[in-house]
């Protein structure tokens, strides 16, 4: 089974077309505005619509965001995938995927086997989920921080949505992380970034390289 592959803060036309190139099913724009790779939908219609023709699927990055908010990505940028990263109860990520009629997925902070457990509450409300590292108390992003959570944690757990691996990836060790955990799909940002917030064609070349040279433990 092939490994599904995002590419998560992409905020300018050269890594729209680095990830393209290289394959990547995803590519994840981020619509918080503390975040160093912050875009605001003008700019992320702008670099969609930089590559011509079938590109990776568009994923709008949302904290904890308002209805407004959403609407105004949608306005300038059909999406194809709502990507919750905040506090958002599973009540809440059910109104989203209902209002606007869009896959959501949810990100969950994982530490230990109870965060994990959680996520009985959302599945039947979400269609995938992302496992991050959870943030550090005191962290001003909840996730984008560079740091692995134990991969063993999820190793031979049937989680029940689709899912994407995140949290410390690199060229360097994805193929470690998807051969421990289980995971069916890998999201990265900082890990094939050359800069705070500036991506590297090279090390999205090499992540997509890693990633798909590797296959999932079976479950």
């Amino acid at each position: 089974m092939t490994v599904t592959v995002k590419i998560c803060g992409v905020n300018d036309p050269a890594a729209m077309a680095a990830a393209a190139e290289a394959g990547a099913d995803l590519v994840g724009f981020v619509f918080f505005p503390a975040s160093p790779r912050a875009v605001t939908p003008a700019q992320a219609a702008l670099i969609a619509s930089s590559r011509q023709g079938p590109g990776p699927g568009r994923v709008g990055l949302f904290v904890d965001p308002s209805d407004d908010d959403i609407a105004a990505v949608l306005a300038a940028l059909p999406l194809d995938l709502i990507q919750l990263h905040g506090e958002e109860t599973p009540a809440r990520c059910a109104e989203v995927r209902a209002r606007f009629g869009r896959p959501v997925m949810k990100a969950i902070g994982v530490a230990s086997v109870a965060d994990l457990d959680g996520l009985a509450a959302y599945a039947p409300v979400v269609d995938r989920f992302l496992l991050d590292a959870k943030a550090p108390p005191g962290a001003p992003l909840p996730g984008g921080n560079a740091a692995p959570f134990d991969w063993t944690l999820t190793a031979g757990r049937r989680v029940p949505r689709p899912w994407l691996l995140a949290g410390g990836l690199t060229p360097e060790n994805v193929a470690q992380a998807i051969a421990v955990s289980g995971a069916r799909g890998v999201d990265v940002s900082s890990g094939v970034e050359r800069a705070r917030g500036v991506k590297d064609a090279g090390r999205i070349a090499a992540f997509l390289r890693a990633a798909h040279g590797t296959r999932p433990a079976p479950l």
